[in-house]
């Protein structure tokens, strides 16, 4: 059997609160000075937080230092035929018989990694390269030469 239930604010009719005390308690969010961070605190020392912290924020320096660091990183995979392509037009790499000639140092990196494939022969000048990054390469038919060392791969 289905009960007939009465509304709750039927029974607060003729109650000029709605039984939540004085009527001026509950107008809207002008009670209370605002909603959020609003007004510009300048009375007293209220709301000191709202004071912001220059236009960018804190960042720590350990993450900042470490996108600093991934920035001068290259895999493998990123020498598509496509993107070789491109950079031949640019000026960035050049094209010996079958060979990319690409000195990465020139353009901004400092370590190959071996993450992705590799399916073109490609002739890399790079401070440090991983391991991994040399057998794809060599494997592909290309090679990496090191400014001083031929196997600066962990020291990085």
């Amino acid at each position: 059997m289905v009960t007939n239930k009465r509304k709750k604010v039927t029974k607060y009719r003729g109650h000029t609160s709605h039984g939540c005390g004085h009527h001026k308690k509950r107008r809207g969010a002008g009670s209370r000075g605002g909603r959020g961070r609003a007004g510009s605190g300048k009375r007293a020392g209220h709301k000191k937080y709202g004071i912001v912290l220059g236009s960018r924020g804190f960042t720590p320096r350990r993450t900042h230092n470490l996108h600093q660091k991934l920035s001068h990183i290259i895999n493998v995979g990123y020498f598509t035929d496509q993107r070789l392509a491109q950079w031949v037009e640019s000026g960035k790499a050049v094209k010996e018989g079958h060979f990319y000639t690409i000195d990465l140092t020139k353009l901004g990196y400092s370590k190959l990694l071996g993450t992705g494939t590799v399916s073109v022969k490609l002739k890399l000048h790079v401070a440090h390269y991983s391991p991994s990054a040399e057998e794809k390469v060599k494997a592909a038919g290309g090679n990496i030469a090191a400014p001083e060392k031929s196997s600066a791969g962990a020291a990085a």
